[in-house]
């Protein structure tokens, strides 16, 4: 049935096109999306990036398809020729990434455990002399060694093909199936889209091969990133079902270098085969587009390089965490699509958010605030989610907090005075798998020398759950200050000023 809300929806989607070919860029839509089900592939660069998308935001996808990629953080430690052109990937290679990932794990990226419950799809052609078996054969290992089972691990070798993106049916301007040449994508007799997200999603209902025009639209991608590898705008595809308020799955399409809408104009969108199956599958298909970079960048083991040829992040152009939450690009694909997937209606299904393992869900918190200001700190607040077993405070993209907050607020330190800060909090259920993340909440320290006090009064009971004080021997103190409080308990309250990060006296509040 198609509500008010959802017409709405599907005017704005069709907006675009309406207006010919010299449309509008349009927001990001928010849609009814089973968050259960999202996915992500790419070829070449972009078969790297969603690998270390799978790893970092295992939570967030159920399935990562890699077309001739390769391993995580190989480029983190080799020159990326050695992780491509054919290079073999060591056991000694393998075991340097494994100690970043086991390092990482639950911190820096989401808890590697989750991956073994991802669908993993592999693609490469044996006449692939850019990346080639080898590195995917390292990409193959590196996911056994973590646990994904050979039931939900499929690796597809073809012959005669090259680098390319394979389909089963032409396109103008398509190179052959045996040639690495541009746009990389080729009539191969193999429907690559297809055999991808059978793998995540089961039968699929026969494809439409004339999907709508007005089911594509321009998004503005800078709302989502300032990285200066990514272009000003993105593309996504909208099946009218979605439009229309069907819950839909999302998956993510990552084109590789030399692939972008500005290089190759549509081709990728267009002649890939994932919005023929999208059409008719209840899929939301979002193309993220990258953008030639011809600054030379320090890289983490590749000395100084441009990315000339437009390619995602496998190899540290923008800062030695790309392979990890926080890096600029991954973080940036997030957020879109943590946006597409916010729509009202949207559902966790029955697999749970993260990687299809039977998870609990939880709501992201709502009711973000900051307050408390001083030069070197923030508290920031929300409101509790229930079922949740704690919380995860996120400070511009980073995680801030050290162990799992159990109360509803915590206090930021170690800031710059007169700086504004954004924080986001995931909720986290007690099997570990975090919710989406909180719309934002922004801040400014003031500047060194001033302060901005907060006085609360509450039980001491209370101000201890929310860090504001701590007990010793049955007594309640403040923190920082270390003022006697009395006992512990429900009935006792207090006022409490805080004065600094942490830092609270007692009863001088007017």
């Amino acid at each position: 049935m198609i509500t008010l809300r959802s017409a709405r929806v599907a005017a704005a989607l069709l907006l675009p096109i309406m207006l010919g070919s010299a449309h509008a860029v349009v927001n990001l839509p928010a849609l009814n999306v089973d968050t259960s089900q999202t996915t992500v592939s790419g070829l070449s660069s972009g078969g790297f990036m969603a690998n270390q998308l799978g790893y970092a935001y295992s939570s967030t996808f159920s399935g990562v398809g890699v077309f001739a990629g390769g391993p995580y953080m190989c480029a983190g430690h080799s020159n990326y020729t050695a992780c491509m052109y054919g290079a073999t990937i060591s056991v000694g290679m393998l075991s340097t990434m494994q100690a970043d990932l086991n390092n990482w794990s639950g911190t820096a990226i989401d808890d590697k455990a989750r991956v073994a419950h991802q669908k993993i799809y592999l693609f490469v052609g044996n006449s692939d002399f850019t990346v080639g078996p080898n590195p995917m054969n390292g990409v193959a290992t590196q996911y056994s060694n973590n646990g994904v089972p050979a039931a939900n691990l499929e690796y597809v070798r073809r012959n005669s093909t090259a680098h390319v993106f394979p389909t089963d049916f032409d396109s103008a301007g398509n190179n052959a199936c045996g040639s690495s040449a541009s746009p990389y994508i080729s009539n191969c007799s193999y429907d690559g889209a297809k055999a991808a997200f059978s793998r995540f999603y089961g039968a699929l209902e026969p494809r439409n091969d004339s999907p709508a025009a007005a089911n594509y639209i321009e998004f503005d991608q800078s709302a989502f990133t300032s990285n200066a590898g990514m272009a000003p705008t993105g593309w996504v595809y909208v099946p009218a079902s979605c439009a229309a308020g069907a819950v839909c799955k999302v998956h993510v399409a990552l084109h590789g270098c030399q692939q972008n809408v500005a290089t190759i104009g549509d081709k990728f969108i267009k002649n890939t085969g994932y919005t023929r199956w999208a059409d008719t599958n209840h899929i939301v298909v979002l193309f993220p587009q990258t953008r030639i970079d011809t600054t030379s960048h320090t890289t983490a083991a590749s000395g100084s390089l441009a990315n000339a040829n437009g390619c995602w992040d496998w190899i540290g152009w923008y800062g030695s965490n790309f392979a990890q939450r926080a890096g600029s690009q991954q973080l940036a694909i997030k957020a879109m699509v943590d946006h597409l997937s916010s729509g009202s209606g949207s559902t966790t299904g029955g697999g749970g958010n993260g990687g299809g393992g039977g998870s609990t869900a939880l709501p992201a918190p709502t009711g973000v605030a900051t307050s408390g200001a001083t030069s070197t700190g923030m508290t920031v607040s929300w409101a509790a989610v229930t079922g949740a077993s704690g919380y995860n405070v996120y400070r511009n993209g980073s995680k801030a907090n050290s162990a799992l907050v159990s109360a509803t607020s915590f206090a930021d330190t170690g800031l710059a005075a007169a700086t504004s800060y954004s924080w986001t909090i995931t909720a986290v259920a007690s099997d570990g798998f975090e919710s989406a993340r909180s719309a934002p909440a922004t801040g400014t320290t003031s500047s060194a020398g001033t302060s901005t006090a907060v006085c609360t009064t509450a039980s001491n009971y209370a101000h201890t759950s929310a860090g504001r004080a701590h007990v010793r021997l049955g007594i309640t103190y403040a923190n920082g200050s270390n003022q006697n409080m009395g006992l512990w308990n429900l009935f006792n309250s207090t006022t409490l000023k805080q004065t600094g990060p942490n830092f609270y006296v007692v009863g001088t509040c007017p």
